[in-house]
């Protein structure tokens, strides 16, 4: 008997190939994901156990930059690039529980992603997403859906969660970041977790390797220093760029005594 497609997928979309977002919502423990992906997911799972503990602390970084950004850093508006499948707590609800009215821009290349999102945002005014890719910024901040929530003369946060580590050398993620950043208002907020190699660099292309070869995208992890350049014109805030639980965790918040086994930097910079 064939499985029923559900009704959330579009036709176009080869749900026999894994997929970023969806090998993504599986370790996250949603339900938008399909056999490839969740077999890609295992033997990524195989490979470093504690994957599943990476993306949620990935996640709730995400909550914590978000929370503050609305709350201390007086942010109102929020593009949010490579937002993948939507899960809990995403930006669109933690900004606008903490500042009602905060405008939100999902951005993703993935179809399912997207019409998903859409789904989700239907009846939300104040929140949008648009299909687009990362490597061309100028697309997605001329959009018109972009346009119409997000007033660049005025501070926004650019949000690039887990994402910069699929763009390769080759696409100059340098120059993506020069393009964003010239958009954004002096008092914007810039907030990356990426992938980091430093702790073991002969593990970390295993997992590059093993990515490779069952997903459609390029990973490609980076030091510490290349990942910082990725902040240039922007200045760190404190605690500056750290391993994702470290990044401000709350007062109930666990503290790993072995940060570095979450295989990924994270902070927060101001324009």
């Amino acid at each position: 008997m064939i499985p029923m497609r559900p009704d959330w997928v579009p036709p176009e979309v080869d749900t026999g190939k894994a997929n970023v977002a969806r090998v993504y919502d599986y370790w996250l423990g949603g339900s938008h994901n399909f056999r490839a992906d969740q077999d890609a997911a295992r033997a990524m799972i195989a490979l470093e156990p504690n994957t599943r503990a990476i993306m949620h602390a990935n996640r709730a970084f995400l909550g914590r930059a978000v929370r503050f950004l609305a709350t201390e850093a007086g942010i109102r508006q929020f593009l949010d690039i490579g937002s993948g499948i939507p899960t809990e707590q995403n930006v669109h609800e933690v900004a606008q529980a903490a500042a009602p009215g905060s405008h939100v821009v999902y951005v993703d290349i993935d179809d399912a992603a997207v019409a998903h999102s859409r789904l989700l945002l239907d009846g939300n005014p104040d929140a949008t997403v648009i299909q687009a890719d990362l490597r061309e910024p100028e697309k997605i901040l001329n959009d018109p859906a972009t346009r119409r929530l997000i007033d660049f003369s005025q501070p926004v946060a650019v949000l690039l969660m887990a994402v910069l580590h699929f763009v390769p050398d080759a696409d100059d993620p340098a120059r993506i970041l020069g393009v964003l950043r010239e958009a954004m208002a002096p008092g914007s907020y810039l907030a990356i977790s990426h992938a980091c190699r430093d702790t073991d660099p002969e593990s970390a292309d295993g997992r590059q390797g093993a990515y490779r070869s069952r997903v459609a995208s390029q990973m490609t992890m980076r030091g510490t220093a290349e990942i910082a350049g990725l902040f240039d014109g922007f200045t760190l805030l404190d605690p500056g760029l750290v391993w994702l639980p470290l990044w401000r965790p709350g007062p109930g918040d666990e503290i790993p005594a072995d940060p570095e086994r979450y295989w990924a930097r994270a902070g927060v910079a101001r324009r």
